[in-house]
């Protein structure tokens, strides 16, 4: 996560609370909730302190453990809510991906993210819950999307929907960064 020192420090405590909520809604020790996301024991409990900053790949494990759309462990009270491109927390998910939350609905299982993709890279998401639609839409640049053992062009502006509990790989094969507008739907 990326942002500046104060909102980071705001951040980590929110997700760390909010986790703690989560989990004890769901009635689980911490040894149980590590035996199901594959996150250990003592980084949860340092994730829920506040102590530790989770990568992108350590919330995608937790979300999927819990049943609970990503953007969960990110909620916010406020009512009306925007987003700045670079203003806000940032995650990292390997070399050359960075993913901006957005907004979430938790009612309706929805979060939206903006998401960069370095030139020459890739990026392969860890899986998502069974019966996850994801919605990427290139706002600049291209990408090669692989879903399964198909792979489709995507350019600037063009959207592909597709199951993301399925194997999927981003790769910018172009020398400008990409950037895209992610939708995923947890049904």
């Amino acid at each position: 996560m990326k942002c500046n020192d104060d909102e980071t420090k705001k951040l980590i405590q929110c997700v760390g609370s909010t986790l703690r909520q989560l989990r004890k809604e769901k009635k689980l020790s911490l040894e149980e909730l590590a035996a199901k996301t594959g996150v250990s024991k003592l980084t949860l409990g340092n994730i829920e302190r506040g102590d530790t900053n989770p990568t992108i790949g350590m919330m995608w494990k937790i979300s999927n453990g819990l049943s609970v759309p990503l953007m969960a462990l990110l909620k916010s009270e406020n009512k009306v809510m925007l987003s700045r491109a670079g203003k806000g927390p940032r995650f990292s998910g390997g070399p050359g991906w960075i993913m901006e939350p957005l907004f979430s609905n938790m009612s309706e299982g929805l979060g939206m993210y903006r998401a960069f993709l370095d030139p020459e890279c890739k990026y392969e998401p860890e899986q998502h819950h069974e019966g996850t639609t994801e919605i990427a839409t290139v706002m600049s640049g291209s990408i090669q999307l692989t879903i399964g053992m198909e792979t489709y062009t995507l350019e600037q502006y063009d959207s592909i929907q597709f199951t993301a509990s399925e194997k999927h790989t981003y790769e910018n094969v172009s020398d400008q960064q990409a950037v895209l507008h992610l939708t995923i739907s947890y049904h």
